[in-house]
């Protein structure tokens, strides 16, 4: 499982109009190969900075499979708008969990 973590940096002011946004895009995500969740962070100390956390089952999955569809075109005409630069996109593996 591959977990890519976007920090995305949007315009003051359009919060709430983002957070719509990324709430539409799940039926988006939801037919995109591999995709497993996602998770949409706010700063605390920054609240027009996000972090969006997304699982897919492979690396291929993100950077092939959906970065080269139109449904990444989709989602770039839905959220583009309100960024305030281009997000820093990482990709990380889990190494070690813990819970409650």
């Amino acid at each position: 499982m591959i977990t890519e973590i976007a920090q995305i940096e949007i315009k003051p002011g359009s919060e709430e109009d983002f957070e719509a946004a990324v709430s539409q895009a799940q039926t988006i995500f939801k037919r995109c190969k591999g995709w497993r969740s996602c998770e949409l962070h706010r700063s605390v100390e920054r609240p027009s900075r996000y972090r969006l956390l997304i699982k897919w089952e492979t690396l291929e999955n993100h950077v092939v499979d959906f970065r080269e569809s139109s449904d990444f075109t989709e989602w770039r005409e839905l959220v583009g708008p309100f960024f305030a630069s281009s997000p820093e996109v990482e990709h990380t593996e889990t190494v070690t969990a813990f819970s409650v």
